[in-house]
């Protein structure tokens, strides 16, 4: 009788209780500061990063890649002539003339589905500067 009681009764309590408890703690697992699953940061919601932080950012990769190329018997490299010369060429999204072209391609198409659509054609030049800034500032 008492087997009977305690697998009826004391078994389902036991279970439900230990499954409202246990849900909320598996929830919890691989969540955290270290995991990878986290949400990203999205685009435009992040301030962009000054240009000398950027360039101290440019100058230490350039610096260890030297330093790398060093060690491995190679010849070192001029970092200031290195970091002035990606500074120059890598002014950003809009220094890229092929993105640039590409991105002018995007919004001339998505003006003429607008007009089709009814609606009023973008500004292609402004449109074009405004996609170049935001993707200047993506991942930042």
């Amino acid at each position: 009788m008492v087997l009977i009681l305690i697998v009826l009764v004391a078994l389902p309590i036991a279970a439900i209780a230990f499954a409202a408890g246990a849900g909320k703690a598996l929830g919890q697992i691989g969540k955290g500061d270290l995991a990878i699953e986290q949400e990203q940061p999205r685009p435009g919601h992040s301030a962009p990063i000054s240009s000398e932080l950027r360039s101290e950012e440019i100058r230490q990769m350039v610096q260890a890649r030297s330093d790398r190329r060093v060690a491995r018997g190679g010849e070192a490299i001029d970092v200031d002539a290195e970091v002035d010369r990606l500074l120059v060429e890598g002014a950003g999204p809009g220094a890229d003339r092929g993105l640039r072209d590409e991105v002018r391609q995007l919004v001339v198409a998505r003006n003429e589905r607008r007009v089709r659509q009814g609606k009023d054609p973008l500004d292609v030049d402004a449109e074009v500067e405004r996609q170049l800034r935001e993707l200047e500032n993506l991942g930042q």
